[in-house]
């Protein structure tokens, strides 16, 4: 996707349009919440200048960018309701499954990396059914 990532460790935070590529991409947002995803981007940067989010603030183990990233999404929650996720829940929801995901990519990839074989695209007709 293009689009900014905000990051942030011990020079604050951080907007980049580049330089993510290999990062893995997690939806925090149902496609059916439009007026959320209308607000995000000006939620985030709203966010990621609050005083919390200095840079003498980070702190390695206890204030880090998983810190900021699950700050935003409990306040995202917080304003529609909705009780915050601790970082076990956080963990296990979001990131775990898409961690698991893309392990098993990966090591699928270096499997067919090394052995002899070719992985040829159907054609569009057996795609579709």
């Amino acid at each position: 996707f293009p689009g900014v990532v905000y990051n942030y460790d011990q020079e604050g935070v951080h907007r980049a349009g580049s330089g993510w590529e290999q990062c893995i991409s997690i939806p925090l947002v149902q496609p059916d919440m439009w007026e959320l995803l209308q607000q995000w981007d000006d939620l985030l940067e709203e966010f990621s200048l609050e005083e919390a989010w200095l840079p003498h603030r980070y702190e390695e183990q206890q204030h880090n960018c998983y810190t900021f990233a699950l700050a935003f999404v409990n306040r995202v929650r917080r304003g529609r309701g909705r009780q915050p996720l601790s970082k076990a829940q956080f963990t296990e929801r979001f990131l775990m499954p898409r961690t698991r995901e893309a392990s098993r990519y990966l090591s699928l990839h270096q499997q067919l990396a090394h052995s002899d074989c070719y992985v040829v695209p159907l054609p569009e007709q057996e795609q579709d059914s």
